[in-house]
């Protein structure tokens, strides 16, 4: 058995599509230690695949961080095999807002050093030193308390098509330069009551090590992130305060919570929510770009890219 792929994207395409059966897209994560992630890697690898699986998942002697598209049919025995690893015995495992079987067309399993790159040092944190975890509607009812200052780990294209109403959205590419901007951002907070939330509750869980490393006392982490946040607010039945588009890493981009439209097109500036990437695979920038734009720039994300593309195309022939 091969331990990746081989079938090119375009036929994985075509293979997902014609599947007789639906397919749901999960997530978890959980932070513990691994004594040998290579062994665990191959084990897991060898039962998904059987399972016709696919996803993405990062393993490391931290943990593990999965997102996963299961037949709806193996979705026990999924769970039931997990479970029966003492590692991950009753693991949170969260399912997708917006099911889409078109989530992930391969199963591909990495071990890392990380499971999240968060730029630090080893052994200048401890794990078992995070913020006191919030389920959704605690969370919710806290947002507003005069005390709370509402933090988001994501990075700006996430938060730019959604993010919770006058939450703190960093301006930054990635989670390891979050830390310290946040960290400057609130130094002068110490005694505040610090509300972090990310999409499952990976980068806020980690975040929150950090913070309380730190000399922060309060510090709260949604349980289960915007994920779980928008499944138990409809539930119950209560206005969403968390408003636009959810950012997941698949193919399917975004998971719509409310109708809000965030966003801006980065050509015309006119509203939009419309995340692709730059069809100039040297560009591949992720950028919001409207269907007008879209079809005028050919789905470039600039006239320089398209120019580029153009004398490439040229040059071939």
């Amino acid at each position: 058995m091969f331990l990746y792929n081989r079938v090119n994207k375009k036929e994985l395409r075509k293979k997902v599509a014609a599947e007789p059966f639906r397919r749901i897209t999960l997530s978890f994560y959980r932070y513990v230690h691994i004594e040998d992630p290579v062994k665990l890697r191959d084990e897991l690898y060898a039962y998904w695949d059987g399972l016709k699986v696919y996803g993405r998942i990062y393993l490391a002697h931290e943990g593990i961080n999965a997102q996963l598209s299961v037949p709806e049919h193996f979705v026990t025995d999924f769970i039931e095999h997990l479970y029966k690893n003492p590692l991950f015995r009753d693991v949170p495992v969260k399912q997708a807002i917006e099911d889409d079987s078109k989530s992930f067309f391969a199963l591909k399993m990495k071990v890392k050093p990380k499971i999240v790159a968060d730029g630090l040092k080893e052994n200048s944190y401890d794990l078992s030193n995070t913020g006191t975890r919030l389920d959704a509607i605690t969370f919710h009812n806290k947002i507003d308390e005069p005390a709370s200052i509402l933090v988001d780990m994501r990075n700006k294209y996430e938060s730019e098509v959604g993010h919770f109403e006058n939450a703190i959205c960093p301006d930054v590419r990635t989670f390891k330069e979050s830390l310290p901007k946040v960290l400057k951002q609130l130094e002068d907070k110490k005694d505040k009551d610090i509300m972090l939330y990310c999409t499952g509750g990976i980068r806020c869980e980690k975040a929150s090590v950090y913070f309380r490393h730190h000399g922060f006392r309060n510090v709260y982490q949604l349980d289960g992130g915007i994920i779980q946040y928008a499944r138990e607010i409809n539930r119950v039945g209560l206005k969403s305060k968390f408003i636009g588009k959810n950012f997941v890493f698949d193919e399917r981009m975004s998971e719509r919570i409310t109708p809000d439209v965030l966003g801006k097109c980065y050509s015309c500036k006119n509203p939009s929510d419309r995340q692709v990437n730059c069809a100039l695979e040297s560009c591949h920038t992720l950028i919001i770009q409207c269907e007008k734009c879209a079809s005028e720039m050919k789905s470039f994300c600039s006239e320089k890219c398209y120019n580029e593309y153009i004398k490439s195309a040229v040059e071939a022939c």
